[in-house]
């Protein structure tokens, strides 16, 4: 069976794909409740988690993978087994709508399409549901403490992953965001720390940080192909230097804008390290085939 097929048979169900976008740390998860609740969405899908009301029904999280390049992977559906257990879990499911929180568009319609769901029905990014203050300050929490929410109760998380509990949260829903709602409503999140950034400031090898970049750039788009990374780690953050070469026929400057904004992302969120600047030198072109 096709991925169109299956597409249209999501349709034909009347299954919609909403998706939540915004940076590392901007406080996606902390938010996502609110907006199930909001439209009505039965499941989630946060970091190799599928999340059904304050249960986690299927998947493995990827805050519990010990490597950064691990923790990208289980986000992204990487491993067969891992992705073939939560599809079947949602071909068992009756729902009609689901969410799915990501860093970038590009990650979320990629987890979309791994997971065989139908093509994303509505964008909602993280500036249209929270204030840049309190963006700034879920960002300042995360790299300066290293903290992530999963959104489920504490009790939940402890079944399975007890050692990354840090704390619990309960957040409060005003009337305003659910203007169909008379009263304002709670929800639990569970404040941990993950497994690959128990030990405070981050350092990593050149040859890792230069292994998570090529992994990066093969899922941002396979046509890439990095020459070379140069490292370097100051006080602000690492100093990423990439050479590339690019196929003919493709807007260079939307390629070079996506994949930085891609690759920083990526590191940052799932790494815990903090980048200072990635500059990236187109180094030459070549026809473009597809990668064997």
């Amino acid at each position: 069976m096709n991925h169109l097929y299956r597409n249209i048979i999501w349709i034909l169900k009347g299954v919609k794909v909403f998706v939540l976008v915004g940076k590392s740390g901007t406080g996606k998860s902390f938010r996502s409740k609110l907006i199930a609740d909001k439209y009505g969405i039965e499941l989630l899908i946060d970091d190799g988690l599928l999340i059904k009301g304050k249960k986690i029904i299927a998947g493995k999280s990827a805050k519990k993978e010990p490597t950064y390049l691990g923790a990208i992977k289980t986000a992204l559906f990487d491993d067969s087994s891992h992705r073939d257990s939560v599809v079947k879990k949602l071909k068992d499911e009756k729902f009609k709508r689901i969410l799915i929180i990501g860093t970038s568009e590009r990650m979320t319609h990629k987890i979309a399409a791994r997971l065989d769901l139908p093509a994303v029905s509505k964008i909602i990014q993280i500036e249209d549901i929270a204030t840049t203050e309190e963006i700034n300050t879920a960002i300042r929490s995360r790299n300066l403490e290293g903290k992530h929410v999963i959104p489920v109760p504490a009790v939940e998380i402890n079944r399975n992953y007890s050692q990354m509990v840090y704390d619990s949260v309960k957040v409060f829903m005003e009337k305003k965001f659910l203007s169909f709602t008379k009263k304002g409503k709670y929800f639990e999140k569970t404040v941990v720390r993950p497994e690959f950034n128990k030990k405070g400031r981050v350092s990593i090898s050149e040859p890792a940080l230069a292994q998570m970049v090529l992994h990066c750039a093969d899922e941002f788009d396979s046509a890439i192909s990095i020459k070379k990374v140069t490292v370097r780690e100051e006080i602000s953050g690492y100093i990423l230097k990439i050479d590339v070469k690019l196929p003919y026929g493709i807007e260079v400057s939307n390629m070079v804008h996506g994949f930085r904004e891609y690759l920083v992302d990526n590191l940052e969120r799932y790494s815990g390290i903090m980048i200072d600047s990635v500059s990236i030198n187109v180094e030459d072109f070549f026809s473009k085939k597809k990668k064997v």
